[in-house]
């Protein structure tokens, strides 16, 4: 079982706690974008980043001093939104992080698939940019089935815990070949209304992360336990292909998901 998570647009680089073991298994994928996206002007680098100047300009550096072979911070520990904060794997024991070896894999615009101790240099570029070259007209025609070969090559179940964006890229290429089982996570307001928030979906799929870890899930029937936040597994509302959580909150800001 492989556990499938998106990253997160805020970066950090940790020099003084676990160092990288390994490389990207896609750089040589990843080289073409950063040879395209050194060669943009500033202006062009912001439009294609739908950002503010000073996250374009700190990206701009950031592409211009990468050296993809030499990331300096651990996958696991370089991406610093909500979703990690609430995995918090900087506590992890040594067997988990083991378990993270082996079960979680990070879904990248850059970098395509991430293991948790390959190493990574600070980027930003997010899977839906709107990047069309003369060798791709987006990302998602970039990576091809390239992202879903990997994971088919390291298991035939995949547990879904990333945001529709980056589950794009890869449930087209897995679809018939592995169980791909996507976990939903909603609030009830009122009876039978099901609704997303995406600040309380992120931190479920971290503590999802930890629950997995914790426990040392091996097959997904088992992370039907999960029982944090409030959120309970839901059997009414679930399938074979859909894992629903559900909790009776009412959110402030609402993604309607309908009567699931």
């Amino acid at each position: 079982m492989k556990l499938l998570i998106s990253p997160a647009k805020k970066m950090r680089v940790e020099r003084d706690f676990l160092p990288p073991e390994t490389c990207p298994a896609l750089l040589d994928r990843s080289s073409l974008l950063l040879e395209y996206l050194r060669g943009l002007p500033l202006p062009e680098l912001k439009r294609l980043l739908a950002c503010n100047d000073a996250l374009a300009q700190e990206a701009y550096r950031n592409f211009r001093a990468m050296e993809l072979d030499r990331g300096e911070t651990p996958a696991l520990f370089a991406y610093d939104g909500i979703q990690y904060k609430y995995m918090a794997a900087g506590l992890f024991t040594q067997e988990q992080l083991d378990y993270v070896k082996e079960h979680l894999r990070i879904l990248s615009g850059f970098y395509g698939v991430l293991r948790p101790f390959d190493g990574v240099s600070p980027y930003r570029l997010e899977m839906q940019a709107k990047l069309k070259t003369d060798f791709c007209r987006n990302l998602y025609e970039f990576w091809g089935d390239s992202l879903g070969n990997i994971l088919l090559q390291e298991d035939s179940v995949l547990v879904n815990l990333a945001s529709e964006e980056y589950a794009r890229a890869v449930r087209p290429w897995v679809k018939g070949k592995a169980r791909f089982i996507t976990c939903v996570f909603a609030e009830e307001p009122e009876p039978g209304v099901f609704l997303e928030k995406g600040v309380y979906v992120k931190m479920a799929r971290g503590e999802m992360v930890r629950f997995a870890a914790e426990n040392a899930a091996k097959a997904p029937e088992e992370l039907r336990a999960f029982d944090r936040l409030g959120y309970r597994f839901a059997p009414s509302l679930s399938s074979e292909e859909t894992y629903v959580f559900t909790r009776k909150e009412a959110p402030t800001a609402r993604k309607k998901v309908g009567k699931l």
